[in-house]
């Protein structure tokens, strides 16, 4: 009896979250919770070393027209544990950034930066000033190859790093001096308040950020892309209501002028932290629409990943989702 009564204790608060979740994703969105033309798509390093070329380009302009995409993150990287980037890395980067601009007119190309990062890997040491600077420098490299902004992805960053929001001051101060937007993907917000303390002490890694730690990110930058996959659900409907949560949790910290993107999981995987028939493009756009509900603020999108394993069902579930413009 007592062996009963524990078990219980341990399932009933799984199936009390479980049941939020599939009553989440209950119901019918908005009707106008559809694009405001500020999705984006990241695409892979083809682009900017040479294996793909005017071909690749026209049929990425086919996949693009009549949907809500506006910038591409272009992999540009990586950068090196020290933060510079070695310019052999994208030999055709100017070249793709002229040709995007010359055919694929209101599309902004923006250069994906990143890295793995210290403490929980061997990679960018943030708290250091030398390997911001560097970050910083490799931000100004990009932009003069004529790229339209750029888009940080370090991970993981641990909640509260202050060293990444250092980066992310003084990299905004020279992406605003050029006129340009600063982007940056992260992570998703606790579920339940203090998770992100939890799941760090208990194995180490940076899975999740506090609300407020996120907010302290958005502030700092023009865009932010919430990376809304590889939760561990299981269901399909367990998976949508976890993206009407994180929607709404970004929705309440992400100030008015700053673009919130949730990220849309375009691959397939059948793994611990991503089960493919679960985590469906077609449920994180419903998810984001129910969570979004009939808030009308225009600085709202989704973000496709990623280019190289999106298929067309998964370009057929966004735009059946989301909307033409």
């Amino acid at each position: 009896m007592a062996a009963l009564l524990g078990l219980a204790l341990v399932l009933l608060p799984i199936a009390t979250a479980a049941a939020a979740l599939r009553l989440a994703y209950t119901g019918e969105p908005a009707a106008d919770a559809r694009t405001r033309g500020r999705d984006a798509v990241w695409l892979g390093h083809a682009w900017v070393d040479g294996r793909k070329g005017d071909a690749d380009l026209a049929e990425l302009g086919r996949r693009l027209a009549g949907t809500g995409i506006r910038d591409l993150y272009v992999h540009t990287g990586p950068l090196s544990h020290d933060g510079s980037l070695d310019p052999a890395l994208h030999p055709k980067a100017r070249q793709f950034v002229e040709s995007v601009h010359r055919t694929l007119p209101g599309i902004r190309v923006q250069s994906w930066l990143g890295d793995v990062v210290a403490p929980e890997k061997e990679g960018l040491h943030l708290d250091r000033a030398d390997v911001r600077d560097r970050i910083t420098a490799s931000a100004a490299q990009v932009l003069d190859l004529g790229f339209d902004g750029v888009h940080f992805d370090m991970e993981p960053v641990h909640s509260e790093d202050a060293g990444f929001l250092g980066l992310l001051d003084q990299t905004h101060a020279m992406t605003a001096a050029r006129g340009v937007p600063l982007s940056v993907a992260a992570p998703q917000i606790d579920p339940v308040p203090g998770l992100h303390v939890a799941g760090t002490g208990l194995t180490g890694h940076g899975k999740w950020w506090s609300q407020a730690y996120f907010a302290e990110t958005a502030r700092r930058v023009d865009q932010i892309a919430l990376m809304s996959y590889d939760t561990s659900m299981q269901l399909e409907s367990l998976y949508g209501g976890y993206v009407v949560h994180q929607t709404r949790l970004a929705l309440e910290v992400t100030p008015d002028r700053v673009d919130l993107l949730m990220g849309l999981p375009a691959y397939w995987d059948d793994t611990f932290s991503h089960r493919g028939s679960a985590e469906t493009v077609a449920a994180a756009v419903r998810g984001a629409r129910l969570g979004l509900g009939g808030d009308h603020r225009q600085a709202f999108g989704l973000a496709l990943y990623v280019d190289f394993t999106a298929t067309d069902r998964h370009w057929a579930e966004y735009r059946d989702g989301w909307g033409a413009r």
